[in-house]
């Protein structure tokens, strides 16, 4: 084989890899989803009508939304859920606002009967978003609001 040849083929295997590791670098590049936005409100029940907390949030990802878990707990609890135990949570309402992005609300009836079982102060929102493509993203404390009797 003459050198001209074996650089050829030698140039050729190096193109062609860096082609290759170029393609798996660009596969690979996937990201988990963001949970961006949250925020939480609480309102008490009044005058016979049942009260409410809602959780809002946008969350992204380059292959879509499948759900968004929510659960909330009270700051005194020293709960802190997992992600072990938000693939559990009730899932929120996700309307896609593009291929890669979706808005996310939870909202949970609250009577006043469990109005005043709650533990007052602060509460915290915990937060799972799953991708299309399987990606979770943990969020621990995607939202803070209070609870006053």
């Amino acid at each position: 084989m003459s050198k001209r040849a074996l650089m050829s083929s030698l140039v050729g295997v190096l193109a062609f890899g860096g082609v290759v590791a170029g393609g798996f670098a660009i596969a690979s590049a996937a990201t988990a989803p963001t949970v961006v936005n949250g925020s939480a409100r609480y309102v008490a029940p009044s005058d016979g009508k049942a009260g409410s907390l809602t959780f809002t949030a946008d969350v992204r990802d380059d292959s879509g939304v499948r759900d968004l878990k929510v659960v909330a707990w009270p700051a005194s609890s020293k709960l802190n859920p997992t992600e072990e135990e938000l693939r559990h949570a009730d899932s929120s309402k996700c309307e896609t606002t593009s291929a890669a992005k979706a808005r996310c609300t939870y909202t949970l009836k609250v009577t006043k009967t469990e109005a005043a079982e709650l533990a007052q102060g602060p509460w915290y929102v915990s937060a799972l978003a799953t991708a299309e493509d399987g990606d979770t993203e943990f969020v621990p404390r995607a939202a803070t609001f209070e609870v006053a009797h």
